[in-house]
């Protein structure tokens, strides 16, 4: 069973912070004489067990205000990824699945079926997109934070599924056809049937540093048809530490009011 590391000293703290790389990190700030502190520490010794791959640190500071263990686990789930993904994860060394990081109702996707959306893609095992009137689509996502992407993992038919990508990031607006074929894109990917069977798809990391938004033009299939689908598209790399804007709430009057 796993422990929370006890911090010593503010040089420990940052060899710990150092150790984890892209691992989440969850440090329990506590004090003896606090009340709150005292109620969650227990449950707090229970969470290196349940998510393995993050870690835990625990170093006392001064003062603790309030103690709420449904919110910190909801948090640790939230960074950590679920279950099902985590022998993908491995997959991917020192990285994440940002899907918990996809703002869906910002996403889009030109030429997408009305049947099987870009929305079924996002979701493993919920069906599948596939493109309406020809072979070709335009997929933008967009994060609730700036992320870094180290790569791709995407499942396809090896007939149907893509072959030509072109990635393009940060944009204001999703590009049209002609703007995608014709702009020069940060990133050209020619896929394999071997790429489409859930393997990472490794990115140029260093291009991929600050990213708000991505769109993929998919130029062609694999066999040439008609038709292009995708099972799952999902997205790898670590989120960089911005403030969440959506996750602020009103606490007093009206939009626009001044204080």
């Amino acid at each position: 069973m796993g422990l929370a590391t006890i911090i010593e000293n503010e040089a420990h703290f940052q060899t710990e912070m150092a150790n984890a790389g892209t691992k989440l990190v969850v440090v329990d700030f506590t004090a003896t004489w606090c009340p709150p502190c005292q109620r969650i520490a227990p449950f707090f010794e229970q969470l290196p067990a349940k998510f393995p791959r993050a870690v835990f640190l625990k170093t006392r500071i001064d003062r603790l205000q309030g103690a709420d263990p449904g919110s910190l686990e909801a948090k640790v789930r939230q960074y950590y990824g679920t279950d099902e993904a985590a022998d993908e994860d491995s997959a991917v060394a020192g990285h994440m699945d940002l899907v918990t990081f996809i703002t869906k109702s910002e996403c889009e996707c030109l030429n997408e079926s009305d049947d099987h959306p870009l929305a079924h893609a996002l979701n493993n095992g919920n069906g599948y997109l596939a493109s309406d009137c020809d072979e070709q689509l335009i997929i933008n996502i967009t994060f609730n934070q700036v992320v870094k992407l180290h790569s791709l993992k995407i499942k396809a038919p090896a007939d149907k599924g893509p072959k030509t990508l072109k990635l393009f990031i940060n944009q204001p607006r999703t590009l049209d056809f002609d703007q995608a074929a014709g702009n020069m894109s940060v990133q050209e990917l020619e896929l394999t049937p071997s790429d489409l069977e859930g393997n990472p798809v490794p990115l140029k990391f260093v291009k991929f540093q600050n990213v708000q938004n991505i769109q993929i033009f998919i130029k062609d299939n694999q066999s040439g048809g008609e038709v292009t689908l995708v099972n799952h598209l999902a997205f790898y790399g670590s989120p960089i530490c911005t403030t969440n804007m959506g996750e602020f709430k009103r606490v007093a009057g009206k939009k626009g009011e001044s204080h």
